[in-house]
């Protein structure tokens, strides 16, 4: 089935696209399956507050939503190795830097949300639902900042990682 194209170098550009399913057990694949869960909780948490009422979370929403929908363009150029018929982008560095933005406007996200929680809000659920976020947005952050490390060593061309070894052929 489709276990056995995993691993496959035949993915030539006029055959129809592979599942990888080998890339969801590598780290980058773990990483961006925990990047999407935790930036749909981010910005659905805040999505659910009267967020529009304050500038702040307006931030938070844009760089939640941005990456969240970022990571799952990766996410499926990844897992349907398209990265390999598009062989002419750097997709690791491509990668790298995605996720080194990512941490940085991340950490602006969580800081932002973090400032803005007010206990004396008069929606304790509003309260609830930010603090919560402003949580998972930091732990959002930490994890684009191993995806960061990790797709810096592949970018390097460090380590055997399933998603990028097909792509730095250094064989």
């Amino acid at each position: 089935g489709m276990a056995g194209l995993s691993g496959a170098r035949s993915a030539s550009p006029g055959s129809p696209p592979a599942l990888d399913g080998s890339f969801l057990l590598s780290p980058l694949g773990g990483l961006m399956c925990a990047q999407a869960v935790l930036g749909l909780l981010v910005w659905s948490l805040i999505a659910a507050t009267t967020y529009h009422l304050h500038a702040a979370y307006g931030w938070v929403m844009f760089v939640s939503l941005f990456f969240w929908i970022l990571t799952l363009l990766f996410f499926v150029i990844y897992i349907l190795q398209l990265h390999q018929k598009f062989y002419m982008v750097p997709w690791p560095l491509v990668l790298m830097i995605s996720n080194a933005v990512a941490t940085v406007l991340y950490l602006t996200a969580f800081v932002t949300s973090a400032a803005a929680v007010q206990p004396t809000s008069w929606r304790q659920w509003d309260y609830n639902r930010r603090a919560a976020a402003s949580f998972f947005a930091c732990v959002t952050m930490i994890i684009y900042g191993v995806s960061t490390f990790f797709s810096f060593r592949a970018w390097k061309g460090l380590g055997s990682n399933a998603a990028t070894s097909q792509v730095t052929d250094h064989a």
